[in-house]
């Protein structure tokens, strides 16, 4: 799903209030040997079992992200949000689903929804930059950005692509700032940045 709206699968795992110690240790061994058919088949066997669980579904989800099969995980994440709809996290990861499937205004809509549930978490609006990114709306996507990166300071990735639109846009002053802020977290990906930029002219 290229950047995971929630981390790696172990720090999902140790977020999960319904997801016994046994289950998550099980899970963690089949995630060291990259086996995501397994997880998702592991997962489903426990959603038969209790389907009322939204933390299952989004262990099957997020497996099938892993497979690249879109389309089901985004069913996953969808039924997470619905057993689950203050869990931001759910949202983010359905969003995420959307965006891998090309459907960027369907991601758009999904995240105004997390919205109105919590307005505090930074990769909620660091997704609403990427899907207007997608949909080559720089302007749009900036203002997003910026949130995203107002609630967390330290977010490289959003500052990142804060400075890619404003390259995008010519904006040469906040190009430079953001860059100069990058170099100080993380100088290798203020030079990627410097290049990219470069080359797009």
């Amino acid at each position: 799903m290229g950047l995971l709206p929630e981390g790696t699968f172990t720090t999902l795992l140790s977020n999960m209030q319904s997801v016994d110690e046994p289950n998550r240790k099980k899970l963690a061994v089949m995630e060291q040997k990259g086996d995501w058919n397994g997880i998702a088949e592991f997962a489903q066997k426990n959603i038969a079992a209790d389907q009322t669980n939204a933390d299952w579904w989004v262990v099957a989800g997020y497996a099938y992200s892993q497979l690249k099969r879109f389309d089901r995980a985004a069913e996953c994440f969808g039924e997470a949000v619905r057993l689950s709809p203050d869990e931001i996290g759910n949202w983010n990861l359905l969003a995420q689903a959307y965006r891998s499937l090309g459907q960027p205004e369907r991601a758009i809509r999904t995240l105004d929804n997390a919205l109105r549930v919590n307005q505090d978490s930074p990769m909620t609006y660091f997704l609403l930059g990427e899907s207007f990114n997608d949909l080559k709306r720089a302007d749009r996507a900036v203002t997003y950005y910026q949130q995203a990166v107002q609630r967390d300071p330290q977010f490289v990735e959003a500052i990142y692509q804060l400075g890619a639109a404003y390259a995008r846009l010519g904006r040469k002053a906040d190009f430079e700032a953001t860059v100069q802020r990058l170099r100080e977290l993380n100088p290798e990906a203020a030079k990627r940045l410097v290049a990219a930029s470069q080359q797009a002219q």
